[in-house]
Order: structure tokens, then sequence, then C-alpha cells
């Protein structure tokens, strides 16, 4: 039997967890917060309290953390505590979840091969519903032979797997792609909402009709029922896409390709984390238009 390990229960990695649960699998998982890999573990699978432990017990190592420099800190440790990479048996797998510079993902295939190790570069979409009903996309490229190890667990997590090449990058170079147009959707969203609220259009019924016309996108319909909720509860935060659009934009510049809607949507979001709604939900960027009235939580 091949044993998976998850690192990371935050808001998608709880769902992946699940997700693997339920498929019959015996998870290990660890997160920084001991109790809540304890409490995941009381309905099935194994808490570990050391990230070696957890790379020694696991066979495939999938890791849902936030950025490049924590996947660093999972794999080689801190300083002060080792990682997973060390006690991982030859052979085995380490799947990468986040949203990284395509280039350091290319560069991390090398260094885990170096090692004896396997990757899969699997950046994932979604957002945490559908992390939590394993209805999630993951966006992936690996040799065969990581994929031969991690594919079981990949399917139990996603509905949908795409497999964009037989090395490290390509996974990540379509995330980012897909990031650039989630951003830009959210700022063109906030500023449509935006200049309905400054022109005394009533927000509900804007709301409705553009959900049912040709300018709607998801992103209006997901992230405007938020500012109309008044709930900027961070289910994805304004410091996500002021990280994600700087890599885009770092990308694109190594090559002098011009994003200018990519550069100005990223503006918004620096200008939103700046003036204090960086842990917010990323809809708060509509917060950086002045001279609005924006709706309240309900029954207030």
């Amino acid at each position: 039997m091949t044993t998976v390990g998850l690192i990371g229960l935050g808001a998608m990695g709880s769902g992946m967890a699940q997700s693997l649960r339920r498929a019959g699998h015996t998870v290990q998982v660890f997160d920084v917060r001991r109790e809540v890999a304890a409490a995941f573990a009381q309905e099935g699978g194994t808490a570990h309290e050391t990230l070696a432990a957890l790379g020694a017990a696991s066979d495939v190592v999938v890791s849902v953390v936030v950025n490049a420099a924590q996947t660093e800190s999972v794999l080689f440790g801190d300083g002060t505590t080792p990682g997973c990479a060390a006690s991982m048996k030859p052979g085995s797998v380490f799947v990468m979840c986040s949203t990284v510079d395509p280039n350091w993902s290319v560069a991390l295939e090398a260094r885990l091969q170096a090692l004896g190790l396997r990757y899969v570069d699997a950046p994932i979409s979604g957002g945490a519903a559908k992390a939590a009903s394993g209805q999630m996309t993951m966006m992936t490229a690996g040799k065969p032979e990581a994929y031969a190890l991690a594919e079981p667990f990949l399917n139990a997590m996603a509905a949908k797997v795409y497999k964009l090449g037989d090395s490290a990058g390509a996974g990540s170079k379509v995330k980012i792609i897909n990031q650039l147009l989630a951003g830009v959707h959210i700022a063109a969203a906030a500023e449509a909402m935006a200049l309905g609220l400054r022109e005394g259009v009533d927000a509900a019924a804007l709301y409705e009709v553009i959900t049912n016309s040709a300018g709607n996108s998801w992103m209006f319909e997901n992230r405007m029922a938020h500012v109309l909720a008044a709930d900027y509860t961070p289910l994805s935060a304004v410091d996500i896409f002021v990280k994600d659009l700087g890599i885009v934009l770092d990308v694109a510049r190594a090559s002098k390709f011009p994003l200018p809607l990519s550069s100005t949507a990223h503006q918004m979001f620096m200008q939103a984390s700046t003036a204090g709604f960086a842990k917010e939900d990323d809809s708060a960027v509509i917060k950086i238009f002045p001279g609005i009235e924006l709706p309240g939580p309900k029954g207030s």
C-alpha cells in the first residue's frame, strides 16, 4: 500500500485531506498548529508532530502551503527544525501545490532528483469548497514515474487533473496565467461595482442585472456577492494577489513581455494591502475607491 502525507491544513489543505480520507486512504498530516492536525486525526488518519516523522511515514507527500519560501522550509527545514526531504524514502514523491515562479519549480525538481526523490509540480485552483468536495482543479507536470505513485491521490483530491508536461514548470506556468485572469477579473469587478455605487445604482439590482448579462464573469458573480453581504472573511486574501500577480509580473519582466492590465490590478491590490486590508477577502480591493458607500452587514 502506498501511503500519503499532507502538509498544511489550511482552507485548501484541510479539504484535500478530507477528500483523501473519504477515498479510503490513511492520511498522514502535519500542520504547525498541532491542535488542527490532532483534530483531523480524531476522525481517521495520523497526526505527526514533526515534518521528519511525516516524511518517513509517507510514499507521497502533498504540500499545501502559501508560497515558495514555506515550501523550502517544509522540505529542507528552517535552520532549527529539519524538513521532510531528509527523511523521505528514495523514490518517494513530493507534490507541490503552491503558486510559485515556474523557474523556481524547475530548480526544485532538480534539487529533489539529486536527493533521489520524485516531484510533481501541481498548483491548485477552485477554492475551499471545491477542495472539500474533491472537485478542484490541479495543473500538473511531472515525470511518468512520479505520476505512477501520485496519480491515485491526485484523482482523489481533484475532479480535473491536467497533465501539462513531463517535467516541472508547465503546471506553474498555467497556474500563474490563471491567477493573472483571476486577479484582473476581481479588480475589474470591484471597479464596476464601485462605479455603480458612485452613480447611485442599487447594488443588489446591479448585481442581478450583471450576473444575467454579457458583462458577467465568475469572479464578479462570486466576489461581488461578498461585497453585497459586507462579508470580507478571507476565503482568498488581498495579499494572495499581491503575491501571485507579483509572480506573474516577474515572469513577464524576465522576457520583457508587457502586461498592462496585470500591472494595474497588482497596484490596486498593493494599495488595498497598504491601506490595511491585507488579510481581508480579496474582494476588499473595492475599498480603495473614494467617495462610495459600501453595503453594510445584513440586519445592520
